[in-house]
């Protein structure tokens, strides 16, 4: 579901703008060799960035989770859709009989067909609501599964600051690449995920 996907894109850069963490000010950091791309674990850079853009398009979950709201969302179209159109059918029947009813039966045709429309309508809005749940359900989830990911991950390399860079938020215009740790963060967090999944 496009809007989703684009829920999803627009709240990565704030979640992970949320998940700032500052750990271990005094702990050295660990001597793991990283490619010259990205930041290191033995560097002494405290301050690093997240590609928000790349970890939305690059985290398993997240296209699950973008699947998954997509699949409702259409779900809950076509049952509206269909609901919709047995109603135009009633209606339709309707008039074509409504000149040979009597004037008290066409009265109590067209009330239960207003109340009808009202109920649809009802039903539309708490379909619409309820979706707008899931999806904020589901996003609350994914910033609580990276914000934990985060700090554990900060506190592991000795990184003070973790920022995020998106094309949509302005607030970060440039990064040095030695500060990079989207790969590796994505790579964690899938190999994460991949685990959690195969042992349900």
């Amino acid at each position: 579901m496009k809007k989703a996907s684009i829920i999803t894109k627009c709240t990565l850069g704030l979640l992970i703008a949320g998940s700032i963490t500052a750990c271990n000010q005094n702990k050295p950091a660990s001597t793991t060799a990283a490619t010259p791309a990205t930041a290191s674990a033995d560097s002494k850079e405290t301050i690093v960035f997240i590609n928000s853009d790349s970890l939305s398009a690059k985290y398993a979950y997240v296209k699950d989770m973008d699947k998954r709201l997509s699949d409702k969302g259409n779900a809950a179209k076509s049952d509206i859709q269909s609901k919709g159109e047995a109603f135009q059918r009633e209606v339709a029947e309707y008039q074509k009989s409504a000149a040979t009813l009597p004037a008290d039966q066409r009265q109590t045709t067209e009330q239960r067909l207003q109340r009808e429309q009202q109920q649809l309508q009802g039903y539309q809005q708490n379909a619409q609501a309820e979706l707008q749940n899931v999806q904020t359900a589901e996003m609350t989830k994914l910033y609580d599964k990276i914000a934990e990911f985060t700090k554990a991950y900060a506190k592991e390399k000795g990184y003070k600051l973790v920022l995020t860079y998106s094309k949509n938020n302005t607030n970060m215009l440039y990064g040095d690449p030695s500060l990079d740790v989207t790969a590796d963060v994505v790579k964690r967090l899938n190999d994460a995920y991949t685990k959690d999944s195969s042992s349900k």
